[in-house]
């Protein structure tokens, strides 16, 4: 079915979302106040400092892409790629 150049998905297909969620730390949005000068409270939401990044993974010979936090990025460079790959797929993370 095609309305006005969007294609929606049949029933069958499936669709992947992309959940704002880094890969490693876990970190996901946050929900709190935006606070006005009079106090007055609306809601926002505080979102995670996410990049898609791409990471050589010497080990198997090949690129790995994850979406990870700028938080993640400094514990893979802390820790190694090659050992938080392997906690994620310990976790059930496919990679």
């Amino acid at each position: 079915m095609v309305v006005r150049g969007f294609s929606r998905p049949s029933p069958s297909e499936k669709i992947t979302v992309m959940a704002r969620v880094c890969q490693v730390t876990g970190k996901k949005p946050m929900v709190g106040h935006t606070v006005s000068h009079s106090n007055i409270k609306t809601k926002r939401r505080f979102l995670p400092n996410l990049q898609t990044k791409r990471f050589y993974f010497a080990e198997e010979d090949r690129w790995v892409i994850l979406k990870v936090s700028t938080d993640a990025l400094r514990t893979i460079n802390k820790k190694g790629l090659a050992t938080v790959i392997k906690e994620l797929r310990a976790q059930g993370e496919k990679i």
